[in-house]
């Protein structure tokens, strides 16, 4: 009897293992739809960066406003990556990133709205406007950050008003704060060529925090008129209505 037994005890060894193999690849497969496939918005990023003259109508000009919104475009190019974006399981994006297609140093990035300048000592490419009243939330302080704007080395590309360890400078909407660059935070590993901006929250203390959480950010959809929201806006390079 046992002797008879084996060979269907094998067969149910190999289905058991074949129903775990295709569990595991569906799995994987989920996954991969989830976080790793590319939206028709991603590929028009990246047809864009091999051949900027490609999607050059979806290119917006630096200081466009859309409609009453209450911000301009802080600099020239497509707005290809969103606010909660997912680049990898877990991770949500903090802002927008705009690609210029130019290279390092030649696309100036301005001020989006009025507020009090800060560039920390040890930031390289970055600066934060703080904004005393949310202009959509009167009464309500909130912080414009403004990063990537050094090399691949690190050498910063921030104009020279606004050195290192300034604090609390004012500035118009339109002033003019460097150039898009391709720093990472790490030296000779660079990024594309674009400006990340983020709008952050106030500790309620008069002062910011962490933009690289996603809910101390905002969503900036409604202070630039136009659909910001990774989530929905999935495939559309975003444009003024």
């Amino acid at each position: 009897m046992i002797l008879k037994q084996i060979p269907t005890m094998k067969k149910r060894t190999v289905l058991t293992i074949l129903g775990i193999s295709v569990a595991v690849m569906l799995g994987v497969y989920v996954l991969y739809r989830s976080y790793f496939s590319i939206s028709q918005r991603a590929r028009k990023v990246f047809e864009f960066l091999r051949n900027p003259q490609t999607h050059q109508g979806s290119v917006i000009l630096a200081l466009t406003r859309c409609g009453d919104a209450p911000f301009v475009l802080p600099t020239t190019g497509l707005v290809g990556f969103l606010w909660d974006d997912s680049f990898r399981p877990g991770h949500r994006h903090q802002g927008i990133d705009i690609f210029s297609g130019t290279g390092v140093g030649e696309t100036p990035v301005y001020a989006a709205y009025e507020g009090y300048l800060t560039r920390l000592p040890e930031w390289k490419s970055s600066v934060i406007i703080r904004i005393p009243s949310d202009p959509l939330q009167p009464g309500r302080q909130i912080w414009t950050y403004y990063t990537h704007m050094a090399d691949e080395s690190g050498v910063s590309l921030i104009v020279e008003d606004f050195p290192a360890g300034t604090s609390e400078v004012w500035v118009e909407a339109g002033t003019l704060l460097g150039f898009q660059g391709n720093f990472s935070g790490t030296p000779d590993n660079p990024t594309g060529v674009h400006l990340h901006f983020s709008m952050v929250k106030d500790d309620g203390q008069g002062k910011f925090v962490n933009e690289l959480e996603i809910g101390n950010t905002l969503d900036p959809s409604p202070y630039f008129g136009m659909v910001l929201n990774g989530k929905e806006n999935s495939d559309h390079i975003p444009a003024c209505p």
